[in-house]
């Protein structure tokens, strides 16, 4: 076993199956490329609303992703099982689409063998939780809630992962992952709350709790605001948002090369206070250590104190750029490029109730959702706000107001100048469990406000 190879559950051995289905290429191809994916481990959630948990699922999760090159032609397929039947017919069905195919004139080749970041986001009590652990931390939300409806999630996930290539490539890794959100509710108003971590134990129910009571209580009877310019402060879950949309249709190797990105490399198209990258490393962050073609993930700084330093990419999108993968294939790469998983924005010197008193006339907005961009080139996306917002009048939280509609420039939100405090603290935001942004709040000189969320 290599030094970076992660010993499996009992019983199952990912690396022994990852050398199974190579085989299984080889012994009806002997000349294709083939790279192999395997991850195995057990992902749970357990929902609660009306203040009891409904639900308590875990699933063993075994999954295999296959992608083969034969004469100039590629496909890929994956499947849910390790059954021999299940991978002999894996194999059959990818060479078979993969003959089909018309010749790939931008084929990267495989990944030749590169060792691993010395690094992992694991934790064995994360990776065994059981319900009533989850359980605990939504009964300590629930009180913390005071009596207010609640309703919520507590997902755990403990994933090994092994890839093998043809080429020589071999990886093994593993991750953990504990989040917990929620909402409370009063009559006429709903607050949240939310964080993640490798380790289950960091997360505080109680803490959780209470800080999504707070908000309901201080959004109840809501009252209408004229739309238009404000400052703002966006708490974390708004800033992860926005980022996606950046990173997707901006920090992307495929968007650039297609000419849809707004990137500059080498232009302050940012402002100074903000370095913003994807970085597996960071120990704050979860997730693997290499991408789904086997590339070792490190630090890319697309941002680097405002100034637009990179981009992400496959192998594909490098090879088309003439430089070197970044870790950030997936299996979805063929229709997205590059995907992030570990967006990490460097946190600043306040904390957020000092970015609230520095307002003299804005907005807190505690999250975004419906966010649709409408213009990649310009990052203008259209949203609503949601579970609070509050009028803040010369650094005091006068009232809550109802949800309001944005259309906005995220750009223009964040250039040079617009950017006017930067979060101490940074929150885990997670999109599903295989990504997660590391982020602070914002403190923004203007917000396009267009409507209520009516209209």
């Amino acid at each position: 076993m290599q030094r970076n190879e992660v010993p499996a559950s009992p019983g199952v051995d990912p690396a022994d199956i990852a050398d199974r289905v190579l085989d299984l290429v080889r012994s009806r191809a002997a000349t294709a490329e083939a790279e192999v994916t395997v991850r195995h481990g057990e992902e749970a959630l357990t929902r609660f609303a009306n203040g009891f948990i409904h639900q308590n699922v875990a699933e063993e999760r075994q999954r295999v992703h296959l992608r083969v090159a034969l004469d100039g032609r590629s496909a890929a397929s994956s499947v849910e099982g390790f059954d021999p039947d299940l991978l002999a017919r894996l194999a059959d069905d990818v060479l078979a689409a993969a003959r089909t195919r018309p010749e790939d004139p931008d084929w990267p080749g495989l990944t030749p063998p590169t060792p691993a970041t010395e690094a992992e986001h694991w934790d064995e009590r994360t990776a065994r939780a059981l319900p009533d652990e989850r359980a605990r931390r939504v009964r300590a939300f629930v009180d913390a809630a005071g009596g207010l409806e609640t309703a919520g999630s507590c997902p755990t996930a403990g994933i090994r992962a092994f890839f093998a290539n043809s080429a020589g490539q071999r990886l093994a890794g593993r991750t953990a992952v504990a989040g917990l959100q929620g909402i409370a509710r009063t009559g006429t108003s709903d607050g949240s709350a939310r964080d993640a971590s490798v380790r289950l134990d960091d997360l505080d129910g109680a803490r959780l709790g209470a800080r999504a009571a707070r908000k309901a209580r201080d959004g109840a009877d809501p009252t209408d605001l004229e739309p238009g310019r404000y400052e703002v402060v966006l708490e974390p879950q708004c800033v992860a948002n926005m980022l996606e949309f950046l990173f997707l249709h901006g920090f992307n190797g495929r968007a650039v090369h297609e000419g849809r990105s707004f990137v500059r490399l080498g232009e302050a198209q940012f402002d100074r206070s903000l370095t913003i990258a994807d970085d597996a490393t960071d120990p704050g962050q979860t997730g693997l250590l290499f991408d789904a073609e086997g590339t070792p993930r490190r630090r890319i700084e697309v941002v680097r104190a405002g100034v637009t330093a990179a981009v992400l990419h496959t192998r594909r999108t490098a090879r088309q750029a003439g430089t070197g993968s970044t870790g950030h294939a997936s299996e979805e790469s063929g229709q997205w490029g590059a995907v992030p998983a570990n967006v990490v924005v460097e946190a600043g010197d306040r904390p957020t109730p000092e970015l609230v008193a520095a307002m003299e006339h804005g907005l807190l907005v505690t999250d975004f959702w419906y966010t649709r961009i409408l213009d990649p080139r310009t990052q203008v996306v259209t949203g609503l706000t949601r579970n609070g917002v509050w009028l803040v009048e010369h650094g005091r939280v006068v009232r809550p107001v109802r949800n309001l509609r944005f259309t906005q420039s995220f750009l223009e939100a964040l250039a040079p100048g617009a950017v006017l405090g930067v979060g101490s603290e940074r929150t885990l935001v997670l999109d599903g469990l295989d990504a997660a942004s590391l982020v602070p709040a914002l403190h923004l000189a203007a917000w396009n406000f267009t409507g209520g969320s009516r209209g």
